[in-house]
């Protein structure tokens, strides 16, 4: 993993805004009707040229695929993962969007209905049988699209993947406990984790579950969240065990939920356990108006050695564009005390994490976002070194 040893480096989360026509191919793909099967796979492999071309335009350093191939950053696993039925019923909300709803009830009543705009249907994942990975030949491809596109771009400072972390599919109906359950779940998805490191590109864990696992829940104590959480990482631990640090990115945030958010667990209690997934750099949420001020918490929290910090400097939930000034000052706030070299400029969460005809944060925007954070970067380096 490179560092900002001679200037702050540029990166994001991963999922950028899919083409309206390669949505429209995808949504009948996802609905079961008949498709075009070679132009859907040719329109991917442009599409990921065209992100990665943008990227790159944008001054962005480390760059990656966008996702142009997934329906989102969490259920594409229904397509690589064995064991798993689709359910009905109740589609049961996660902790920390649920105490939000409770709270607000008619924000989310309209929030919610942008939903509609997916082009996957919202189903409920139930495991009937024993996990395995059955991803090769997509995971296969997402690597050769993202190595062609680098190609043809010209050269970047380095490029990452991202894979989910091995959690939240759905309901367990096979395995006898839980923890049996996302011990299965992780031995299948090491294997994609192992594929994308031996590919050369950097794997980013896209890991929301940690936040949720101690997020308010009625129906857990705060010490019970507290060994979930620690289940968790083990866990997670366990499927990237072998795996060089270095080649490892962790990304955890509070959730694509973009509302009031006012029941967020303050970051201090939630970093030393994120530190504790054996990872090389760490992603966060900074741009997040409720977590700006976090910034303090690393006078504190110790960042052990060798290890990078990947704050979140670019809103995901704003069609605001971050001002480079602000950009350059929030830097220097997370160089003056983990140390520049420590420090890679990134975005709060994915720009569109479901591929929807209406992703939050408009893609030309989006563009206009990176130029911004690689401005920003650049006025920091010009500061600092």
């Amino acid at each position: 993993m490179q560092r900002s040893d001679d200037r702050i480096l540029t990166t994001h989360v991963g999922s950028l805004a899919r083409p309206r026509d390669l949505l429209e191919a995808m949504r009948e793909k996802e609905h079961g009707r008949p498709y075009d099967v070679d132009g859907y796979a040719k329109r991917v492999t442009a599409a990921v040229d065209e992100v990665v071309r943008e990227q790159v335009s944008a001054g962005i350093d480390v760059v990656t695929d966008g996702e142009m191939s997934k329906v989102s950053f969490l259920t594409y696993v229904k397509d690589r993962l064995t064991g798993f039925d689709t359910g009905t019923g109740e589609k049961l909300m996660p902790p920390s969007w649920q105490v939000e709803i409770d709270a607000f009830p008619e924000y989310y009543a309209d929030y919610l209905g942008k939903y509609k705009d997916q082009v996957s249907p919202m189903t409920t994942m139930v495991c009937t049988g024993p996990v395995s990975y059955d991803g090769h030949a997509q995971l296969r491809t997402d690597v050769e699209n993202l190595r062609a596109a680098i190609a043809a771009a010209g050269p970047v400072t380095e490029a990452f993947l991202p894979s989910t972390s091995p959690s939240g599919f759905g309901r367990n109906e096979y395995y006898p406990s839980h923890g049996d359950y996302l011990t299965a779940v992780a031995e299948a998805l090491r294997e994609e984790y192992l594929a994308i490191v031996d590919a050369g590109f950097l794997l980013q864990v896209d890991d929301p579950w940690l936040i949720e696992y101690l997020s308010e829940n009625p129906a857990t104590t705060p010490e019970q969240r507290v060994r979930d959480a620690e289940q968790h990482i083990e866990i997670l631990n366990h499927a990237l065990r072998g795996i060089p640090q270095e080649k490892i990115r962790l990304h955890t945030c509070y959730g694509l939920n973009h509302g009031p958010r006012i029941h967020d667990l303050a970051f201090r209690d939630i970093a030393p356990l994120m530190l504790k997934v054996n990872a090389g750099a760490y992603s966060f949420e900074v741009a997040n108006p409720r977590h700006q001020h976090e910034w303090k918490i690393w006078r504190d929290v110790t960042l052990p050695e060798g290890k990078v910090l990947i704050p979140g400097l670019l809103g995901h939930a704003s069609n605001y564009v971050e001002h480079p000034e602000l950009i350059a000052d929030t830097i220097e706030l997370y160089a003056g005390i983990v140390g520049k070299e420590n420090v890679i400029a990134g975005a709060d969460c994915g720009f569109s994490s479901r591929a929807s005809f209406h992703p939050e944060v408009h893609p030309t925007v989006v563009w206009e976002k990176f130029r911004a954070l690689a401005e920003g970067a650049r006025l920091a380096t010009e500061r600092m070194y």
